[in-house]
């Protein structure tokens, strides 16, 4: 992960996350539902201190990622 600048990710979380649970990532903004029960969070993450933030408040809210991807710009 490049620490050059901001970067657009994609984590993928298991469970459809309810509007409190959005509400921890402002900076991020979900996807339609997946049929899959899945929720798909996409946004500019601005530098590792970002993403190590993103990625405490999933761990902190006991959501289990299933993936995460850097998407192209």
């Amino acid at each position: 992960m490049s620490t050059s600048g901001p970067r657009r990710y994609q984590f993928v979380i298991e469970g459809e996350l309810t509007e409190r649970v959005l509400a921890a990532f402002p900076e991020l903004r979900p996807s339609a539902h997946s049929p899959t029960g899945t929720t798909t969070l996409y946004g500019v993450i601005a530098d590792n201190t970002a993403m190590r933030g993103v990625l405490a408040r999933i761990d902190t809210l006991g959501l289990t990622l299933l993936g995460m991807s850097q998407l192209p710009d």
